[in-house]
């Protein structure tokens, strides 16, 4: 019998590698050939890298004569017949880790760069030489196919996965004809004309019909110069009037929490979602998935961090407030003392990202150390107090610099891939996921309980479900039936016997046949 075709994906977060897989593995069942894929979550540093493993075996099931072929989950060093990077440095870890060998590898790996957090916070020139990885490829791979995919795919209006999805089936490693991979891009119904549109552009490049258009100049970023009318200006042309209530609600929230900035980029991640939403038929249901996912990105993106709890007790407002609710006159005197209880993760969550890591990883490995806290008694209605406050919530603008800042948003990106991954399998799946960061609420051991339970039903249940491994319809109800529990017990053991059951139930739910 002949060899099964393996293929190692490595990609970031917001890449697409579970969707590349997804169209690899759909056209190998639109091709009749036997075929399995396996996901390995990886780790923040690389902003959420995951490596995806497919193995196809070479002979249509027409051909086997009812037999089945034993494929393998994992990767094994030197015996990957086709490797496909997202990033160059995603190239070279592969590399590192002996995927990618002269006897049988192909390859295909795009060279622009993410840099990394170590690249970033280095305190001299930390960015790594990336000409060294393709110099170790060209070397090292049977056949290396290198360049900028992400550039290409920016020019023909696309995604860089789509281009991937090109080169790959003009490469020539995989017997799954052309057609097939188009088929399945098709299937999948989300994005299908700039996917299609890409995944040309890859076919022509390799074919020499286009060239790789010239890199644009290096403009040095600016912060967003508009101001909170401009971005509700934004909302209003870019949304539907269903949405606008929560969507204007969420500006002005994240306006106040930081800037307007802030609020453009919240704009911004909630566009693929309404295209999403559109595609799987939103229209009928008053873009439902896109106000709901609004509402929860606007609570997420204001989580409740010291720099906002500092700027909340030291406004002008509050101090007001709190003398009409003591209906104290102009000439009384009105003390306020703030009990605060800052513990090891509310200190992490201002320090830069290494710093605020390194601290976490620490505190952690102690159950005593995560309880301990700094009690504190503040009266902010004398000078010193109140300026100690003050000057904490003069930090806003380095929260984007923070180590909070940087995981929260990590899980945000996280969260809506998931979401739309989802949403082309089942509109209330979408929906279920979309209210998830529900669990994630309160401060302190609250937060932290929470934050775990939305942990365990993402990584249990959404991830196989947006990669199609479990039925739709099931994986709702299994969503649904978990925050539920969550909600109920937030101490975490009605959530735990929740995920046992659904973990008894998901062996017996249908799987797609493609992942057979």
């Amino acid at each position: 019998m002949a060899d099964s075709i393996a293929i190692l994906i490595g990609a970031l977060g917001g890449e697409g590698g579970g969707v590349l897989t997804d169209w690899i593995v759909e056209a190998a069942r639109l091709s009749d050939y036997p075929v399995q894929s396996t996901s390995i979550p990886g780790v923040a540093q690389r902003t959420g890298a995951t490596t995806y493993y497919v193995e196809i075996y070479p002979e249509t099931r027409t051909q086997l004569g009812g037999k089945t072929p034993v494929l393998a989950l994992y990767p094994a060093p030197g015996r990957c017949d086709l490797v496909i990077a997202s990033e160059i440095v995603e190239a070279g870890r592969a590399l590192e880790l002996g995927f990618v060998t002269p006897d049988r590898t192909t390859l295909i790996a795009s060279t622009h760069r993410i840099y990394s957090i170590l690249e970033k916070s280095a305190m001299g020139d930390g960015i790594i030489d990336h000409t060294t990885i393709e110099r170790a490829a060209q070397k090292i791979a049977q056949r290396a196919i290198l360049f900028d995919m992400a550039r290409l795919a920016e020019s023909k209006g696309a995604v860089l996965n789509a281009v991937a999805l090109g080169v790959i089936a003009a490469s020539g490693r995989l017997p799954i004809p052309e057609v097939a991979f188009e088929n399945a891009i098709k299937e999948g119904g989300v994005a299908v004309e700039s996917n299609l549109r890409g995944f040309r552009a890859g076919i022509a490049y390799m074919k020499g019909e286009i060239t790789l258009p010239e890199a644009a100049p290096v403009k040095k970023r600016k912060a967003y110069e508009g101001n909170t009318d401009d971005v509700l200006a934004e909302a209003r042309r870019s949304f539907p009037g269903e949405t606008l209530t929560i969507i204007e609600e969420g500006v002005r929230r994240l306006v106040d929490y930081q800037n307007p900035g802030y609020a453009k980029l919240y704009l911004d991640r909630l566009k693929p979602i309404l295209a999403a939403d559109t595609a799987a038929g939103g229209a009928a249901r008053s873009y439902k998935l896109t106000a709901e996912t609004g509402r929860y990105l606007a609570l997420w993106m204001s989580y409740e961090d010291v720099i906002r709890v500092a700027d909340i007790k030291s406004r002008a407002s509050r101090m007001t407030r709190v003398r009409n609710e003591v209906a104290a006159k102009a000439t009384e005197p009105v003390r306020v003392t703030e009990f605060l209880k800052p513990g090891f993760e509310e200190i992490a969550s201002v320090l830069p990202p290494p710093l605020g890591r390194g601290l976490m990883g620490w505190a952690q490995k102690s159950e005593k150390r995560m309880r301990f806290n700094f009690a504190m008694r503040v009266r902010t209605d004398t000078v010193f107090g109140f300026v100690r406050l003050w000057g904490l919530a003069k930090m806003k603008p380095l929260r984007p610099r923070t180590y909070r800042y940087a995981e929260e948003n990590r899980e945000i990106g996280t969260w809506l891939d998931g979401l739309r991954a989802a949403a082309g399998r089942g509109y209330g799946l979408a929906l279920e996921i979309a209210e998830l960061p529900n669990l994630r609420k309160g401060y302190s051991d609250t937060h932290r309980r929470g934050t775990a339970n939305y942990r365990q039903v993402f990584e249990q249940i959404v991830l196989p479900a947006a990669r199609g491994n479990v039925d739709a319809l099931w994986a709702e109800q299994a969503v649904k039936r978990a925050r539920q529990a969550a909600l109920t017990d937030p101490d975490g053991d009605a959530l735990a016997n929740t995920l046992a059951a659904l973990g008894t139930e998901r062996t017996a739910a249908p799987i797609r046949a493609a992942a057979e």
